[in-house]
């Protein structure tokens, strides 16, 4: 297992109360991967430097999870065609870098 951080760019038409169902659909995501979720942080929702499929703000979401590289590509996959996730960064977390 390899950690890993994911930033995700939530659409604003998903609300605040509902923020937490897309995340745990997300989080069943991994962990039927295999992977295990570790902190979720949620950001808030901000203003976005450039338009995103029309949209000029979204809620920013930090998780730090643990996964097989090998899955990391389906998981990619999906967060491309979902509608909820406007954009998103799957990063390795180097062992020797300190928390955000």
């Amino acid at each position: 297992m390899r950690d890993y951080e994911l930033v995700l760019v939530i659409s604003p038409e998903i609300s605040d109360d509902d923020l937490p169902a897309t995340l745990d659909k997300l989080n069943r995501a991994i962990t039927q991967k295999g992977g295990t979720v570790q902190e979720v942080q949620r950001w808030g929702r901000r203003k976005l430097s450039y338009p995103l499929k029309r949209f000029k703000e979204g809620s920013y979401v930090l998780e730090r999870l643990s996964m097989e590289p090998k899955d990391t590509s389906e998981l990619e996959s999906g967060l491309r065609v979902s509608e909820e996730v406007l954009r998103h960064i799957l990063a390795k977390k180097d062992k020797h870098s300190k928390a955000v």
